[in-house]
């Protein structure tokens, strides 16, 4: 027993142990009879080679020691909540197979993939009353229709967005499509807006390419709700009224003058038309444009997009609301999307709605506008730039006053200055078409 105690108090000799009569390296000797230290001795602290005690050196050390392991445990902790946010996000995002599926049936009556990196989108408002949107009218089994339909055209060089309004009500050649039971409508010359309905995102992105020869190379749809939290994280969005509004269709009632909208006075500001001017879905659009470029500039003005403590509600929301291509179904793609727009300035973020004028057999239906819907078309899928003027007079391609078309330059008699005499025949200037850009406050 004893001898056992002696052993473990000693050490273990090594494989490079010294004989037991040879004096250790760098171990300072000590007088042969110099007096053994006591327990309570309060002498000098032995100090390293750099001076500094031995036992300052451990404490050192062990405080080194315990840094590193907080430092490392923050580390992990932040990435794991990183990753939990970004997983949460992620999952958020629905993704449309259905669509993607019926549109790769159909791929060779598609227009082309465009050259070079311009991308254009199609952003769908949903009007179902489905879920949470019941409060906005009756769920007659699941039914909805595109409420706003927007082809946002994004140049190669990412110096400018363009968004052209598509009207719900305009009449077009919608193809045979896939209803959601799993049978087929016959292609038929309906209201646009009829497309989501009878066929959903994929039925719409082929009405579209086909009156536009435009390829849609990515699509998202908002519904009610997700478009309220979107306002909401942003704390609202400034608007100014001349008049009063009330409107109870559209659950809104507000004063005149200037006020920030939140949710649900937002989404009713956006959807209404009996509470303002004449109740036309054109007058509608122009002031969807102008509170979609309101939102732009509030979250670039606010560094939302540079700020993560602000950006990830805005994510939140947005993601929660969205359905969308598998392009885009992934919280890096949308970054990806979202970071190439990010250093777009906002006077070149651009609103517009496509050339159309009444249907001549129905006044409350509209028809595109010809030959101004084609060259607006045209200059879109060759990711040429168009000039959006606030408030520009357009004319149609008669000449005559059209507040539906685009227009030319005039010189002051009247006469077209497109082709200058010192211009080459071919050359003349982007056409002007009336709208708004992200620059242009609703309040001035």
């Amino acid at each position: 027993m004893d001898a056992d105690v002696t052993d473990s108090a000693g050490t273990p000799p090594g494989p490079d142990h010294r004989a037991e009569d040879e004096p250790k390296p760098d171990t300072p000797t000590q007088p042969e009879h110099a007096p053994e230290a006591s327990a309570t001795d309060t002498g000098p602290t032995p100090a390293d080679e750099d001076g500094e005690s031995t036992e300052g050196s451990n404490r050192r050390s062990h405080w080194l020691r315990w840094t590193a392991v907080g430092v490392s445990c923050l580390v992990l902790a932040a990435a794991g909540t990183g990753w939990w946010f970004y997983n949460k996000l992620d999952h958020n995002i629905r993704t449309d197979t259905t669509a993607a599926a019926e549109l790769e049936r159909y791929e060779k009556e598609r227009p082309p993939p465009g050259n070079g990196d311009a991308q254009n989108l199609l952003l769908i408002g949903s009007d179902s009353r489905a879920g949470n949107n019941s409060a906005y009218g009756r769920d007659d089994g699941g039914s909805q229709r595109s409420d706003t339909t927007i082809l946002l055209h994004l140049a190669a060089d990412r110096r400018s967005a363009t968004a052209v309004s598509l009207p719900r009500d305009l009449m077009a050649d919608i193809p045979d499509c896939l209803k959601p039971d799993g049978t087929r409508t016959k292609a038929q010359f309906a209201q646009f807006n009829w497309a989501f309905e009878f066929g959903g995102a994929a039925c719409t992105i082929r009405t579209v390419e086909k009156f536009s020869g435009i390829r849609v190379d990515h699509h998202m749809v908002v519904d009610f709700s997700g478009f309220k939290d979107m306002v909401d994280a942003v704390d609202g969005v400034e608007v100014c009224l001349k008049q009063p509004v009330d409107d109870r269709l559209a659950h809104l009632k507000l004063p005149a003058g200037r006020q920030t909208l939140h949710g649900e006075q937002a989404l009713g500001f956006v959807r209404s038309r009996h509470g303002f001017g004449d109740g036309s879905d054109t007058e509608r659009m122009d002031r969807q444009q102008q509170f979609l470029g309101s939102l732009v500039r509030k979250v670039q003005s606010n560094g939302v997009l540079l700020n993560p403590t602000r950006l990830y509600p805005v994510l939140d929301a947005m993601t929660k609301s969205l359905t969308t291509d598998p392009g885009l179904n992934s919280l890096r793609d949308l970054y990806d999307l979202v970071r190439g727009m990010r250093g777009i300035p906002t006077d070149k973020v651009q609103f517009l709605t496509v050339p159309r004028q009444p249907y001549a057999y129905d006044s409350n239906r509209d028809e595109l506008v010809q030959p101004d819907a084609r060259v607006l078309f045209q200059q879109l899928r060759d990711d040429r730039p168009l000039n959006v003027a606030p408030g520009t007079a357009r004319r149609n391609s008669k000449g005559d006053g059209d507040e539906h078309g685009a227009r030319t330059s005039e010189g002051a008699d009247g006469s077209s200055t497109d082709d200058k005499p010192d211009d080459p025949p071919s050359a003349s200037p982007a056409p002007t078409y009336p709208g708004s850009n992200a620059a242009v406050g609703m309040c001035g």
